[in-house]
């Protein structure tokens, strides 16, 4: 399909961070529909908070987030694990019957053939028959099935996943990545976050090199070199939390920018190839500023 070639997410020199604490620092790229980008990098280096600004869970300190082309409730997002209260007295069942809160609201109920797309997504990703469970009853693997079933009912155009494949069984991992790619042969876009460098290298494509600042983006084959890996562990090492505060330029425009492209994903306007991004400098060409806190 064509789709491919059109434009999805765009980020304008991009800052997210927390209490104008930077962690991703002047990022611009644009990701067309259709591609499957690994994100990776060094532990803090930005991935997360990139998947939470794109997911609208983060609202820029700088720069602009633009997602173009998506319909209402067109983008799914998977957290990390560890964000689950496993606690919480639910049914495997609910939980992934929660996929289609788009289509029944806060407090509807589920149609007979909705209750037959639920048990149809956990018996695709091998979940037959747990229906009944407790959530907290499951492996870490079992559990990652079960969110992947509640992903297939959200049929999001651009899903947004973080470490899907951290800390579950190798055979789930295969079975989640062959998902990952029937969704991506449908033309959906796809960003995961992946630790395992092998993994990107037979599975992506596309990745996208973090170090709380831009290292690479493009072919896989072209961003994982061991040259600007090195780069990026050079840059995760000499991160400094006192280190002179990064001038971040709070034009109206851009602030104006950012928050009508978020108030447009949440009202589902959202969908935006990956020139390559340039370290060295922002999108305007400037020199970047040094990494460490942001100027009030």
């Amino acid at each position: 399909m064509n789709d491919a070639v059109l434009p999805m997410i765009h980020l304008d020199n991009l800052t997210l961070g927390y209490d104008r604490h930077p962690a991703v620092h002047h990022l611009s790229a644009e990701i067309p529909a259709g591609a499957l980008v690994a994100v990776v990098g060094p532990n803090g280096a930005g991935k997360s908070t990139l998947l939470k600004g794109l997911a609208g869970e983060l609202r820029p300190i700088g720069g602009r987030i633009v997602l173009s082309g998506l319909p209402p409730s067109g983008l799914a997002y998977l957290p990390q694990r560890g964000e689950i209260d496993h606690s919480f007295p639910v049914s495997v069942f609910d939980v992934v019957a929660m996929g289609l809160w788009h289509e029944i609201g806060a407090f509807g109920g589920l149609s007979r053939d909705q209750r037959a797309r639920v048990r149809a997504a956990l018996d695709a990703v091998g979940m037959a028959g747990f229906e009944s469970r407790p959530i907290g009853s499951l492996s870490g693997g079992q559990l990652q099935r079960a969110r992947f079933a509640r992903l297939m009912l959200q049929d999001a155009p651009l899903i947004l996943l973080d470490e899907p494949f951290a800390a579950i069984d190798s055979r789930t991992v295969e079975d989640l990545i062959r998902l990952i790619l029937a969704w991506h042969a449908e033309g959906r876009t796809i960003l995961t976050v992946v630790h395992d460098l092998d993994q990107v290298r037979r599975h992506f494509p596309t990745a996208l090199l973090l170090s709380r600042e831009p290292v690479a983006f493009g072919p896989t084959v072209e961003v994982l070199t061991p040259e600007r890996l090195a780069r990026a562990r050079k840059l995760s090492e000499a991160f400094d939390e006192h280190a002179p505060e990064c001038h971040i330029e709070a034009l109206p425009a851009v602030e104006i920018a950012a928050a009508a492209a978020l108030h447009a994903h949440a009202h589902g306007d959202g969908r935006t190839v990956a020139p390559p991004l340039h370290a060295g400098a922002d999108a305007h060409g400037h020199p970047r500023p040094r990494r460490g806190h942001l100027q009030h």
